[in-house]
């Protein structure tokens, strides 16, 4: 007789037959770099996760090194802001400083960028916009200074969030034209037009000034075209896709992995993490044991990489567990 309980009866048999396993390897720490020095100021949307300026970004960087989390996803704040976005490329931006400042101090961290305009413009959308709408090949050029800016810096891994048509094969090209061939792209393959992120664009002051970011970011009703702007970013070239957000969009990771076989992140976004920290806040979750289960899902989906803001907490249960 067949009792699937007899390999539940203790803790080592059930990790014994477990089938997906959460490690702090797997753990990619979202962090908004902010221009100044001796910055440190938490941000109301997201608590427990701060602003900060290169020299503290450094320190944090040490701190993750040393839960063993070993990559860092950088987001810029920038003071100042205009139409084409200029900030974003400067040799001397914030995201361009802070990563020199990583790579002489941290220099075993993966370092990954997010390649995108939306920070630094003063409309708050992804790109060039003419008579209220994106304009995709023009933008494209913008995003691909954006990238080559942070491959010259050292960044190890640069992350083109727009969603623009032919963004991962216009900054590969950009890329290898200029010998950093070996600079990786993490595209955001597949990402959503969501409500989740609310509280990034409050933490980064990017909240559109207009419209919405439907006509470039894809339909949540809609599956399939989620796989063909992932085959998409694959045949341009991406090493690394991603799906975005996470936990409403397990279906879509698993059907990824399935299909593609390609390393695979997710990003369990800022809208995520709110939810279950107000939850936890008011008592009505047990905040570690939920994020445990909530991020093993994302495993047992298929996600290789997590990039969460949860990600120092699930270090310190990992580490208390193991």
């Amino acid at each position: 007789m067949q009792r699937l309980r007899r390999l539940r009866k203790t803790a080592v048999l059930r990790k014994m037959v477990a089938q997906h396993h959460l490690a702090i390897d797997d753990l990619i720490f979202p962090v908004f770099v902010v221009p100044g020095k001796g910055v440190r100021k938490e941000i109301a949307a997201l608590p427990g996760i701060y602003h900060l300026s290169s020299d503290q970004l450094v320190e944090e960087a040490k701190n993750l090194r040393d839960l063993g989390i070993l990559a860092i996803l950088i987001f810029g704040v920038p003071s100042k802001k205009d139409p084409l976005a200029s900030g974003a490329y400067s040799p001397d931006g914030i995201v361009q400083k802070a990563v020199r400042a990583l790579k002489k101090n941290v220099p075993e961290l993966v370092v990954i960028t997010d390649a995108c305009l939306c920070e630094y413009t003063e409309h708050g959308h992804c790109g060039i916009i003419k008579d209220g709408y994106l304009l995709n090949d023009a933008s494209l050029q913008l995003l691909a200074k954006v990238a080559l800016s942070h491959a010259q810096a050292g960044a190890d891994i640069v992350a083109p969030a727009a969603m623009l048509d032919g963004q991962v094969r216009t900054i590969r090209t950009t890329l290898d034209k200029h010998g950093f061939t070996d600079t990786a792209i993490m595209g955001y393959s597949v990402k959503y037009a969501s409500k989740l992120y609310d509280p990034f664009f409050k933490s980064v002051k990017s909240a559109v000034a207009f419209g919405d970011k439907r006509t470039h970011q894809m339909d949540f009703k809609n599956s399939d075209e989620a796989m063909r702007e992932m085959a998409l970013d694959i045949e341009e070239g991406a090493d690394i896709v991603m799906v975005k957000p996470a936990l409403f969009y397990l279906d879509i990771v698993q059907r990824a992995k399935s299909e593609f076989k390609m390393p695979l992140a997710v990003y369990n976004v800022s809208g995520e993490y709110a939810m279950l920290k107000a939850a936890a806040q008011l008592g009505k979750i047990d905040e570690e044991q939920v994020v445990i289960e909530a991020m093993t899902a994302c495993k047992r989906a298929g996600a290789d990489l997590i990039i969460t803001y949860f990600a120092k907490d699930i270090a310190r249960y990992l580490s208390g567990h193991f």
